[in-house]
């Protein structure tokens, strides 16, 4: 295969892939405005999201918040601007670190479960029996799912933001000796409610392609167990992939 036979396929495949991820992404918009409304399953699904992976993020966040204020008060140090890291810190988890992080971690942990879940569903056929019951598959098992991380993950955000700068005032002040009273003025003299807000909305958008993109892989996934596998991997790297891509234009975008 030449180089530019190989470039087409591969241009070829990612226009395909996007399209069909765009429709059932405007299915499952469709669909979750008209009735009846699984509130059983979005609860359900909000507890698989959001509740079970509180643990993980509560470790990463407390101990990104401690590194970040570390290397930060190391660094300020050298030209005495050691008042200043809480505000570094502030900004660092509100903007960027909170939602990317939190993301990340649902997208390794939850995505891969939701894409390994519809996955085993599919080579078992049981989406296609719901099907022969006139159940729509994407009303009863999609919708749910993209509810709840769209709402789900930027309240895990907001966890994330208050325990990393718990986790840098820890290190501030009590291992460094610095005051108090000047971490939390600092944090608050500079922190505005745009830089809490924009992240949020960039962590509702994480959710949402996180959801999408791991109920895509897995509800058209094939190929038996070694099929459900490949698209739990393809889910995770993926959903990860446009995280990190997009958070770029989105903070373009919120942030200029």
């Amino acid at each position: 295969m030449n180089p530019v036979e190989a470039l087409g396929r591969m241009v070829t495949g990612f226009a395909l892939e996007l399209g069909r991820v765009l429709l059932l992404l405007f299915s499952a918009c469709k669909q979750l405005v008209l009735p009846p409304y699984e509130l059983r399953n979005i609860l359900g699904q909000m507890i698989a999201i959001g509740i079970r992976s509180l643990p993980v993020v509560l470790i990463t966040a407390v101990f990104t918040g401690m590194v970040l204020a570390l290397q930060t008060y190391t660094g300020f140090k050298r030209f005495g601007a050691e008042g200043l890291v809480g505000t570094v810190v502030a900004l660092s988890m509100t903007r960027e670190l909170g939602p990317v992080l939190t993301g990340l971690i649902v997208a390794g942990r939850a995505g891969a479960a939701m894409a390994a879940e519809l996955g085993t569903m599919r080579v078992t056929e049981q989406i296609d029996a719901l099907e022969s019951l006139a159940t729509n598959p994407v009303k009863y098992l999609i919708v749910p799912r993209l509810t709840s991380g769209a709402v789900m993950l930027p309240a895990l955000t907001v966890i994330t933001d208050l325990v990393g700068i718990g986790g840098g005032y820890v290190i501030t002040v009590v291992l460094f000796r610095a005051s108090s009273t000047v971490y939390w003025r600092r944090t608050w003299d500079y922190l505005e409610i745009g830089d809490i807000y924009n992240g949020l909305i960039k962590a509702c958008f994480f959710g949402a392609a996180i959801a999408i993109i791991s109920c895509y892989k897995g509800f058209y996934a094939a190929g038996g167990a070694e099929g459900v596998g490949r698209s739990t991997t393809g889910a995770v790297v993926l959903s990860s992939m446009t995280i990190l891509i997009s958070d770029y234009f989105l903070s373009a975008w919120l942030f200029r």
